[in-house]
């Protein structure tokens, strides 16, 4: 093997790292590989990397010596402990300014701290989140990079060449921040998936339980929206899953999966982050929780025979209602985004990373799971004012969401009325109507804590910051909580 002929390595030769390696060489780029179990090196390389420009390796040693400097290294393994191990068999037999990163599913604290304690021995680190699954990774992913900056300008022709491309070429990739602001993103990108498959899914379940409609009727429903507000990734999958017979019966494929959903844990890291930061994630929490519930199986059917709901009265306009249950789901979906950048925005401040709002929406126009038609205008609110602190108060946000309102509530009224359950479409109507609530009831909340605790509250009739405790039964003494806690 020749010496230091690599432009990158990889290390972890499962289908996504795989599809990378295929993608980067494919752009020209000379890429060495490596993985733990050897003989997959050798099968890749003798496979579908046949005759392509790959440098197969048998050793973390190896590796390193076929690569030019500074080294770069993209660590492809199971998030955890294993991505540490990797790390620390390399750091001996790198050299400082060399760069090491991690294209997993890691959770930011993990990449913070990775970034910290590389930086100290001289070598950079980058934890990038990369979202568009195994075909993405091959034809063109969304890609989020961030640690440390000095990286950016080695990696950035490599990552920008194999990202998806939106518009007059312009590459779904962008440096998102330092230390864990790529991972931070791609976990918050994983949690807006959560909210928008769920939504989907409540549309769907409508569509079925309500209006009794087959998969092949709602085929024809999702394909039409997906040419419309809709537009977007998922959307169009689930046109073509509803459309789908299973080769063995002829039956719809969707009616023979059982209804149990899974969940490897990036939607709870958000949910959880959002209660740390203090900020209102209900869609993306109701949709965690809706896959908790989906998990009790055999409890709700035990329950489906005890507990009773009311008999479906079917609206009398199908089509109108139809064209109701589009404006739930886009008003819906409209919540998630919102709620999703705040969290974002919330936690830039706490950690002191600025992250490009207008930049993350470009990144995910395109090649991820979440990409959307509207991400675009995502984009122009935030050119427009960058520091905006909620999107439905972008002027374009602010006429969407108010015209689809109406819509919005007949579906969730009627939901409702016939028991039928839409946790996430339901908790983002209760957020907006509470976000443009200027008088919620927290004055008796607060009244409350104050009773029983001593917490004390504000006065609407005196400045902002001064607190206050009463003597509610008259047998308290005067003194007050400690701290006050909003």
């Amino acid at each position: 093997m020749a010496d230091a002929t690599a432009d990158i390595g990889l290390i972890g030769l499962a289908v996504m790292g795989e599809n990378l390696v295929l993608n980067m060489e494919s752009h020209g780029y000379t890429v060495a590989v490596y993985n733990r179990t050897t003989a997959k090196v050798d099968e890749f390389v003798g496979g579908r990397g046949k005759g392509k420009k790959l440098v197969g390796t048998h050793s973390p040693a190896e590796l390193v010596k076929s690569l030019k400097r500074p080294r770069k290294i993209m660590i492809m393994v199971k998030a955890g402990p294993a991505v540490d191990a990797v790390i620390e068999e390399l750091t001996p037999l790198l050299e400082p300014g060399d760069i090491l990163i991690d294209g997993g599913n890691t959770h930011y604290p993990d990449t913070t701290r990775r970034a910290r304690a590389l930086k100290e021995k001289g070598l950079l680190f980058v934890g990038t989140g990369v979202s568009g699954g195994e075909e993405g990774a091959l034809k063109g992913p969304s890609i989020m990079p961030g640690g440390d900056p000095a990286a950016w300008p080695h990696v950035k022709p490599i990552f920008q060449a194999i990202a998806a491309k939106v518009g007059d070429n312009v590459p779904c990739c962008d440096w998102v921040g330092p230390e864990g602001a790529g991972h931070y993103v791609k976990m918050v990108h994983n949690g807006i998936e959560y909210g928008d498959m769920q939504l989907i899914c409540e549309a769907y379940h409508l569509m079925s339980s309500l209006l009794g409609m087959n998969p092949g009727e709602m085929h024809t429903v999702f394909d039409r929206w997906n040419k419309g507000i809709l537009d977007s990734y998922l959307i169009e999958i689930t046109a073509e899953i509803l459309a789908k017979a299973d080769d063995e019966t002829g039956k719809p494929m969707v009616d023979l999966i059982l209804d149990k959903a899974g969940q490897k844990g990036t939607g709870k890291w958000t949910v959880t982050s959002a209660l740390d930061l203090g900020i209102p994630l209900t869609l993306i929490g109701e949709a965690v929780f809706s896959r908790c519930l989906s998990a009790q199986k055999d409890e709700r059917v035990a329950a489906e025979a005890v507990l009773k709901g009311p008999t479906h009265q079917v609206p009398a306009d199908v089509p109108g209602f139809i064209n109701d249950i589009e404006q739930a789901l886009y008003a819906s979906k409209l919540i998630s985004y919102a709620q999703g950048y705040a969290l974002m925005n919330a936690m830039a401040k706490e950690s002191g990373w600025e992250i490009n709002n207008g930049g993350v929406a470009l990144m995910w126009r395109g090649g991820c799971i979440i990409r959307s038609a509207f991400l675009g205008k995502i984009k122009e609110a935030f050119d427009l004012n960058p520091s905006l602190a909620n999107l439905l108060l972008d002027p374009y946000f602010c006429d969407q969401i108010t015209q689809a309102q109406v819509g919005w509530r007949r579906v969730c009224a009627a939901a409702l009325t016939n028991g039928i359950p839409l946790p996430a479409i339901s908790s983002a109507l209760a957020y907006f109507d509470g976000y443009r609530t200027g008088r919620l009831p927290a004055n008796l909340l607060q009244a409350q804590r104050d009773y029983f605790g001593a917490h004390t509250y504000e006065r609407i009739d005196k400045p902002r910051g001064q607190f206050f405790h009463t003597n509610w039964t008259g047998r308290g003494g005067t003194t007050a909580s400690s701290s006050y806690n909003a």
